[in-house]
């Protein structure tokens, strides 16, 4: 075990030595998904479990983003799908973990101004109101780095919310619908998207080994590239956030 660490102790301070001058993604997006297949591997009597380490570990991996310069952080916590079609008990686990530990560990982050994504609507209504409160409390920070909480997020919702959002200021504006169909661009779409103002994702990093992207940033990860990683949410560690930065540099 010993001679294991050391091991990769030593592989990771040489990925590290090799990222120094390559080209980083600005943004990172990642799809944190097999919590309660990790814990079910660690043998957890209560699969829920693999939400709580999976929702401390978004901390350290804003951690890993700070030191390596990464200004952009997105993490998918739940979809739209699965608030309807997960067990209720499951889902008020994870809204509780969304509230008493990802929240506050990203509040607490001086140098983190917190944003959302997501039909909030959809949410009960303790775990909306303290994402709110939380983007509210962190909007006036002179923040370097950025991350987006998105949950209840779907991206074809996201584009229909954008589509309508557009309609509605255009017929506020007087324009009809000719008009709005001769003109609307790429961009008028995209400054109604949930992440409005922030950059595209470079990068979208899914664990747990499945291959798809579930409707995450359908419009901004267009031009992504995608690393998908065996492992589980929570048991990702420095060294596969490492080899997938190394990965998106190669490419």
């Amino acid at each position: 075990m010993i001679m294991r660490n050391a091991l990769q102790d030593l592989y990771t301070r040489r990925l590290r030595r090799q990222l120094e001058n390559a080209r980083l993604p600005r943004h990172l997006g990642v799809i944190m998904d097999g919590n309660r297949r990790w814990a079910r591997q660690e043998g957890l009597d209560n699969p829920s479990l693999g939400h709580r380490h999976g929702g401390a570990h978004v901390k350290d991996v804003m951690g890993w983003c700070e030191d390596i310069g990464i200004h952009h952080l997105t993490v998918f916590v739940a979809s739209a799908d699965n608030l309807h079609k997960r067990d209720d008990t499951e889902m008020h686990y994870l809204m509780n973990v969304v509230e008493q530990i990802v929240i506050p560990r990203a509040v607490g982050s001086a140098n983190w101004q917190v944003h959302v994504a997501g039909r909030l609507d959809l949410l009960p209504d303790t775990t909306r109101n303290a994402l709110k409160l939380a983007a509210e409390d962190t909007r006036d920070r002179a923040a370097e780095f950025h991350l987006t909480i998105a949950v209840g997020y779907d991206g074809r919702h996201e584009l229909v919310d954008a589509v309508r959002a557009l309609l509605d200021d255009r017929a506020q504006a007087g324009s009809s619908l000719t008009e709005l169909a001769e003109s609307i661009t790429p961009d008028d779409i995209a400054r109604h998207l949930y992440t409005a103002g922030q950059p595209d994702p470079d990068l979208v990093i899914r664990t747990s080994g499945e291959v798809r992207i579930s409707g995450f940033l359908l419009w901004q990860a267009a031009y992504a590239e995608l690393h998908f990683c065996d492992v589980h949410w929570p048991g990702f560690r420095y060294l596969d956030f490492l080899r997938a930065l190394r990965s998106y540099a190669a490419r």
